[in-house]
This record gives structure tokens, C-alpha cells and sequence, in this order.
């Protein structure tokens, strides 16, 4: 692969969190350990919503397609990342290029599923007597698809983009794990078609979707207030409260790495905040829908008798 695209780096060095051996293996610990919760839980909100009938809903069945992104994201950057706190901080070009693809994948598909749930509270709120029609179990599947396939489009389109570049050194990626930003300034080639397809990306995927994100929930205030009851403003709230914490999250992370380093922020100070959306995001996901959501909880207790008590 080096050979094809002129290049004469075969492998990059990426700078972690500390020189100091005894701060990597400290770090080994909580690292693996958030892996394993974003792991376990994830798969474990599948299976529950998947066996449990009363949850075959389309927020549950976005929150799915949430949980195994969240997965496929932390399974791209973790296993690397405790390899490198115990050994040498080096990846191949090869793999660099598959965090990349499978990062910017995961990334894309979850600022758009983010849109797609804010659009099905919206429905459900705001028109509840036509939300079995607007959310039905095509439309889902449908809007589960294009996410999944716009974000696998763009990301085959970077990586594609990124591959054509030379790399003659040097290979020190600022960062732990590989990502579009760290890795353009050490091409020896032009990046200016990378660079207007990053920013064509992160307009759309980041700050069209949150705006998008931004009316939908406008409206559903706006519902909210309408209603009489406190009780009845409570319930409403409490089905968006979750997805608000997440999207929050996420936003706040991806707008400090991928907009203000185009703004003049710089790298270093984005490595701390690639670790909420890579590795601690992943493991809170679950935890927060599960945690703040009784029928959840329910089909928990279900499933897991050790739960019940």
C-alpha cells in the first residue's frame, strides 16, 4: 500500500498521553476497563431491546444502531491504544488508514443518528396522532440505511482521498490514535482537496445536523410548555432527556477537535477531549439510556434475575 500511493512511510509513531512508562501502564487499567463496560453494556442494551417486545419501538430501535456504533467505534481505537500503553507507541500505515476509515464512519453515523432520534421525539411529541405513520417500521429501516450509508460514502471518500497523499516523513502523529486532523500536516503532497472535503464534512455532519438538532428539539419545548399537567410535562421531558445528554456530550467533544482546530485551537489541547468521544462516550451511552430509562431498567431486571433485587 505504501508503494502505490508513493510513499515512504511504512509505519507511524503516535504521541500518548505521557513519555513516562510508569503513566502508560497506570492508564493501562481505566482504559481497559472502559472498553470493557462500553462493550458489555452496549451489547447488552442490544440483546435486552432485541428479546423484549415491549421495546421494539423506533427510539429503541435507533438506540440500537447507537449501541453497536458505539462498538464498532471504541473496538477501533482501544485494542490499539492498551497495545501501545504496553509496548511502543507505532501503528502501520495499514492500520492508521483502518482507524481512519472505520473512526470517520462511526463518527458521521452518529451526528446523523443523533438528528434522526431528535426527529422521532419530535414526532412523537409534537404529532402523536400521525407518529405510527411518520416513524413506521419502513420509514426506520429507511432512515437507519441512509445513515449508515452516507456516513460509510463519506468516509470511503476521505480515506480514499487520504491514500493518494505521499508520506516521506516525518511520521509522528500528534495524537493517540489516528485521525484525519493529526495526520494531513505530515503529508509531503497536497492537502487542499482533503482539507475543503473536511470542512464540506464537518458543515454538514456536524453543524447542518446540530442545527437540525437545535429546531427539532425548538419545537418540542415549545410542545412541552403547552401541556397542563406537571406530571405530563414530566413524562415528555423525560423520553428527550437522555438523548440531550448525549448529543451535549458528543457536540461539545467533536466541536473542540474538528472545528476550532480549523479556527487556530491547537492539536495537543484537543487529545484530551478525543478521549470522551472515543473511549468514555461509548461507555456512558449505555449507562445513561439505561440508568434514566425505567423501561429499560424493566427489561433489565428481566433479563438479568440478579437485577431484581
Amino acid at each position: 500500500m505504501a508503494s502505490r500511493n508513493h510513499s515512504s512511510v511504512v509505519e507511524f509513531i503516535l504521541q500518548s498521553f505521557s513519555e513516562n512508562p510508569k503513566i502508560q501502564i497506570f492508564l493501562f487499567s481505566p482504559f481497559l476497563g472502559l472498553f470493557i463496560v462500553a462493550f458489555t453494556c452496549n451489547f447488552l442494551i442490544v440483546i435486552v431491546i432485541s428479546l423484549n417486545s415491549g421495546l421494539h419501538t423506533p427510539m429503541y430501535f435507533f438506540l440500537i444502531n447507537l449501541s453497536l456504533m458505539d462498538v464498532l467505534s471504541a473496538s477501533t481505537v482501544v485494542p490499539k491504544l492498551l497495545q501501545n500503553l504496553m509496548t511502543k507507541n507505532t501503528i502501520s500505515y495499514g492500520g492508521c488508514i483502518t482507524q481512519i476509515y472505520f473512526l470517520s464512519w462511526c463518527l458521521g453515523a452518529e451526528l446523523l443518528l443523533f438528528t434522526a432520534m431528535a426527529y422521532d421525539r419530535y414526532a412523537a411529541i409534537c404529532q402523536p396522532l400521525h407518529y405510527s405513520t411518520i416513524m413506521s417500521k419502513a420509514a426506520c429501516y429507511l432512515i437507519a440505511s441512509a445513515v449508515w450509508a452516507i456516513s460509510g460514502t463519506n468516509a470511503t471518500i476521505n480515506t480514499i482521498m487520504i491514500v493518494h497523499l505521499s508520506f516521506c516523513g516525518p511520521n509522528v502523529i500528534d495524537h493517540f490514535f489516528c485521525e484525519i486532523p493529526p495526520l494531513l500536516p505530515l503529508s509531503c503532497s497536497s492537502t487542499y482537496v482533503n482539507n475543503v472535503l473536511v470542512i464540506m464534512a464537518d458543515m454538514f455532519f456536524a453543524v447542518f445536523n446540530f442545527l437540525l438538532i437545535l429546531v427539532s428539539y425548538g419545537f418540542i419545548i415549545s410542545n412541552i410548555l403547552k401541556i397542563r399537567t406537571k406530571e405530563g410535562k414530566k413524562r415528555a421531558f423525560s423520553t428527550c432527556s437522555s438523548h440531550l445528554i448525549v448529543v451535549t456530550m458528543y457536540y461539545c467533544t467533536i466541536i473542540y477537535i474538528y472545528i476550532l482546530p480549523g479556527l487556530g485551537q491547537s492539536l495537543k489541547e484537543s487529545k484530551v477531549a478525543s478521549v470522551f468521544y472515543a473511549i468514555v462516550t461509548p461507555a456512558l451511552n449505555p449507562l445513561i439510556y439505561s440508568l434514566r430509562n425505567k423501561d429499560v431498567k424493566i427489561a433489565l431486571k428481566k433479563l438479568c434475575p440478579i437485577l431484581r433485587k
